[in-house]
């Protein structure tokens, strides 16, 4: 023990004297000094030819040439507009025909993915920017497909603007209202585990708009107390705090009612489309077809195990079934964002057969046949094109660390597009003869490229150069994955990071991170790696305060077929903690890792997998830091709890087994963290597990973080919780 506590006094000094090397600041890595530069949305434009990006400046959108990678037009420019003008925007929506957009300002967030915005039409042509309304804000606006109508919510309705009326603007429900009636977007908790915030669509010519109904009467509500705070201010609540009030279904209870309407634009007709739907069930989507008489219709069961497409006629509301696909446990909601519509076909993902496929449907709901046949899955679908037959998608297709972009061609071929090894995403031009290619490995940052559809390389884009040389002028440690099987026979991925003057003749304290949840991934060959993305610049600052960063892919992770990643199945964190448990034991294995001295830290699923690991049962860690943490499934949200646990009703022995009921069994020094204005993982969690560690006799140390949400930021709070995981690293493993 004494030859530890002088190693550790002499990493503090080292740590005390980095000033002197060129060292990594925290503040610089929750700043934007190593930001890395990016493609701001990217728009294919109909001609198959060109696309549209918002340029570096942010004051104009400009079309580019994907053959030349050259500059075309400006489309908009923000100091050059006729009637109405703006400042400054923040994003557009182009219009199905190319010829006008919908100019995004004033964004205000709501929840992850909803916010409003005060909304302009553009027309190209003439350069004339006009208000989209001027009644207040709005939301999640859709075009209709020629362009000349626009739907919008506001305050939980629906209002259509004719553009060939003079921008008529009409009202087409009136029964929205707070807490109660959602029509045309998402409740929360759809919002949150659908990944989508519109639910609504003009049919193919222009006549029927058709959107989703959300009745969340009988939803729970749930209130979270806000305070004046800092940055921003809340004046309003100097004294006494505020409260925000909103529907959140927790596992088990009571979900929206939902039903498909359309509206008949010209006769002023509301109808309910029949589409087969159980009392509890989902409608996660709702697609327009390029028939007038189709709108596509997706829903779900509770238990989220049979994924059913309808065809759904908005006049006659008669729907018919096109297809159901069913498999073992759960349908993904990677699975649902997946699926295409074409003009005759459905391209499905599945993972039927074990691994994720895609399945060629007829529009009428045939199977035509499989088409893929990825070794570890299809991750991201890019399209189909029924002019050549061939589909494009993105697959783990040589090992689950590293993503490739593939064709497969019509006969059955498959081609490989993209040839560097690391993580490679397209984003395809309309008729797929083009696409744009961002590369990254766990050393290098984002590299965009324009490439044609047989892989060739047509321009480069973006290579993030002054970002290279920024990092080149530091001493960074390197990062290596390596594999280890565990005592119950199960190979898994990770990777260390270990300090730049790492000494083999030494034994080093770790600092584990994980996130651990279903399908996810953390152990890879990308610029996105790290416990907080960036190239783990985070993880390399933790080195340089002494520490072997490590991080492990336990069972339940993505890229490893449905069995893997299914296994956790109604029991999810036992198997998981018990992965991150074995690597401790197979780290401590090694003769440069001190085995007392190991740590281990996550977010969200990852503080949940914390806490799981460190109790356990086998004492291996010495503390831990739990940051937003879901402490017992019982108090999380209905459509993700359930998707891997079923409800609390059918599954009580699967919900018991939680930190709070394994609270006594806690080993090591724990900080807690959470935002106190957390919609997602509510504050509630952290505190109803504090209240048992305080029976339970356990020590631990908590910091709130007021008016913040899950992802806990704004002015200087990410800078001061990341220190405080560093902090208590150093505090309780290195004294």
């Amino acid at each position: 023990m004494k030859k530890i506590v002088l190693f550790c006094a002499a990493l503090l000094m080292a740590w005390a004297n980095a000033s002197a090397a060129n060292e990594l600041e925290l503040k610089d890595i929750t700043g934007s000094t190593f930001s890395a530069e990016y493609l701001r949305t990217i728009t294919p434009l109909a001609d198959g030819e060109s696309y549209a990006q918002i340029s570096l400046d942010g004051k104009q959108i400009v079309s580019y040439s994907y053959k030349t990678g050259r500059q075309q037009a400006v489309l908009f420019d923000v100091n050059n507009t006729v009637g109405e003008t703006i400042d400054r925007f923040e994003d557009y929506i182009m219009s199905p025909d190319g010829t006008k957009m919908l100019i995004q300002t004033h964004s205000k967030r709501i929840y992850r993915r909803s916010f409003t915005a005060d909304y302009y039409i553009y027309t190209i042509a003439t350069r004339r920017l006009e208000k989209l309304s001027d009644n207040g804000p709005q939301q999640a606006p859709v075009w209709s497909q020629d362009g000349w109508q626009v739907a919008f919510v506001r305050e939980n309705n629906i209002y259509l603007v004719k553009l060939l009326y003079d921008n008529s603007e009409s009202q087409v429900t009136k029964d929205g209202k707070q807490n109660a009636i959602i029509n045309g977007i998402p409740d929360w908790v759809y919002e949150e585990e659908f990944g989508f915030n519109s639910a609504m669509a003009f049919n193919a010519d222009g006549t029927m708009l058709c959107w989703v109904r959300f009745d969340e009467t009988k939803v729970p509500e749930f209130s979270l107390e806000t305070y004046k705070g800092l940055m921003p201010e809340n004046k309003a609540y100097s004294v006494y705090p505020g409260a925000y009030a909103y529907k959140y279904p927790k596992a088990g209870e009571e979900n929206s009612t939902v039903s498909v309407l359309s509206y008949d634009i010209k006769s002023h007709q509301t109808r309910t489309l029949d589409v087969p739907l159980d009392a509890d069930g989902y409608i996660p989507r709702i697609k327009a077809t390029r028939n007038a008489d189709r709108m596509v219709v997706f829903t779900m069961n509770r238990h989220q195990d049979r994924l059913c497409l309808y065809g759904v006629n908005p006049r006659s509301t008669v729907s018919q079934l096109l297809i159901k696909e069913e498999v073992e446990k759960y349908v993904g909601e990677d699975v649902i964002s997946g699926i295409r519509l074409t003009d005759n076909y459905i391209l499905l993902p599945s993972d039927r057969d074990g691994m994720m496929q895609l399945y060629l449907y007829t529009s009428t709901g045939t199977l035509v046949k499989k088409l893929t046949n990825a070794k570890n899955g299809v991750t991201d679908v890019y399209g189909y094109d029924e002019q050549t037959g061939n589909v494009y998608y993105q697959a783990a297709g040589k090992d689950p660390l590293n993503r490739e972009v593939y064709v497969t061609l019509k006969n059955g071929k498959t081609q490989q597009l993209t040839l560097q090894e690391g993580w490679n995403s397209a984003w395809f031009s309309t008729g797929f003869r083009y696409f744009i290619n961002q590369w990254s490995d766990c050393n290098t940052p984002f590299v965009y490229t324009l490439c044609n559809n047989q892989g060739k390389l047509l321009n480069k884009m973006i290579d993030n150069q002054e970002l290279v040389k920024k990092l080149s002028t530091y001493t960074l440690p390197r990062k290596e994955f390596f594999k280890f099987t565990t005592s119950e026979g199960v190979e898994l991925n990770g990777v260390m990071i270990r300090p730049a003057d790492f000494d083999a003749s030494k034994q080093y304290p770790v600092i584990m991170w994980q996130y651990s949840g279903p399908g996810s991934q953390q152990v890879k060959n990308a610029w996105t790696m790290g416990s907080m993305g960036s190239g783990a610049l985070y993880d390399a600052y933790l080195t340089q305060r002494g520490f072997i960063v490590v991080c492990v892919d336990g069972r339940g992770t993505g890229a490893r077929g449905a069995e893997f990643e299914k296994c956790t199945y109604k029991n999810i964190g036992n198997l998981e903690a018990k992965d991150q448990v074995e690597t401790a034991i197979y780290l401590g294995s090694l003769p440069y890792v001190d085995k007392d001295r190991i740590g281990i830290w996550g977010w969200s699923y990852g503080g949940f997998c914390t806490l799981m690991s460190m109790s356990e049962g086998r004492p291996v860690f010495r503390a831990g830091v739990a940051v937003a943490p879901p402490t017992s499934w019982r108090y999380y949200d209905s459509v993700y709890t359930e998707r891997f646990m079923r409800t609390p009703q059918e599954n009580p022995t699967g919900y018991d087994d939680c930190p709070i009921a394994r609270a006594s069994k806690l080993h090591g020094a724990l900080l807690l963290c959470h935002g106190l204005a957390d919609d997602n993982v509510h504050p509630q969690n952290t505190f109803e597990y504090t209240e048992a560690l305080v029976q339970a006799d356990k020590d631990f140390r908590m910091n709130v973080y007021t008016n913040r949400n899950h992802s806990i930021y704004g002015g200087n709070t990410r800078n001061h919780l990341l220190r405080q995981i560093a902090d208590f690293m150093v505090e309780k493993m290195c004294k």
